[in-house]
């Protein structure tokens, strides 16, 4: 295992932490020699490192098998870690930057058992009346609803599924279930709103360190300001904002094959 040097850094704190990180990614116990032909650290530094983890409480080493597991300190870090994970908190700041940016209302839903459902809201542009507030529910075709389409597990969509596409003609079903496949890919979409004529919007993701869905930004304005396509400039700089606020929850891109 690599470590690369920077001057910035502690070398012998990314050493340890890449030990850490190798139990976490093993999903079941790892015996010393695993980990050794792995990290192709010395052994008497690899017996030191582990040893000072299990002091601490932050890998626990089974006494009949001597393989190594995440310890309870680690346990303790990350069930902090998901009780302080207040989504609303933690991504306003970018949400207060993209309205600025964008001089355009900017929303974040959430689902709920109805369905998609704004939960905040940013809007410096009074002259603009989206005809949407807190708590409103959003249908499955707009830009909102495409990404809990595309993200949120089937299972849990089901009833809200069935009921939004019974109302919709056979082409705009179809042209939903090629669009999911576009922006699984790309983590963003584009919609004429339904809710009132002459405004668009544009919707990403935000993911948690499951891949799973937490939420869904969208940024909503009169059709001429906002972009139809992920090659716009401003689209790339949502995609760049989407992936730190992502990230900012733990989630890694897996590269495509």
């Amino acid at each position: 295992m690599e470590i690369k040097k920077n001057g910035t850094t502690i070398q012998t704190l990314q050493v340890g932490i890449s030990i850490i990180d190798l139990v976490a990614k093993q999903g079941k116990p790892i015996k010393f020699v695993e980990i050794h032909e792995q990290t192709k650290i010395t052994k008497s530094n690899l017996y030191k490192y582990l040893n000072t983890f299990i002091q601490l409480g932050m890998l626990y080493r089974d006494k009949g098998t001597g393989a190594y597991t995440l310890g309870s300190k680690l346990i303790e870090y990350g069930m902090a870690a998901v009780d302080q994970e207040n989504v609303i908190d933690r991504i306003t700041p970018y949400l207060q930057e993209v309205n600025i940016k964008s001089q355009s209302t900017v929303l974040f839903s959430v689902w709920t058992h109805n369905g998609p459902m704004i939960v905040k809201y940013f809007n410096d542009s009074q002259g603009l009346n989206i005809g949407a507030q807190i708590g409103t529910i959003l249908p499955i075709n707009s830009a909102t609803g495409k990404i809990f389409l595309t993200f949120m597990n089937e299972q849990v969509i089901k009833n809200w599924t069935e009921r939004e596409l019974k109302d919709l003609p056979s082409e705009k079903i179809e042209e939903l279930e090629r669009e999911t496949r576009m922006i699984r890919e790309k983590k963003i979409t584009f919609a004429r709103e339904p809710i009132v004529a002459s405004v668009s919007s544009v919707a990403f993701p935000v993911l948690n360190f499951k891949g799973a869905l937490l939420g869904t930004v969208t940024i909503v304005g009169f059709s001429e300001v906002i972009p139809t396509s992920e090659k716009d400039e401003f689209s790339q700089y949502l995609i760049e904002i989407s992936s730190q606020i992502s990230k900012s929850f733990g989630y890694k891109a897996v590269p495509e094959e």
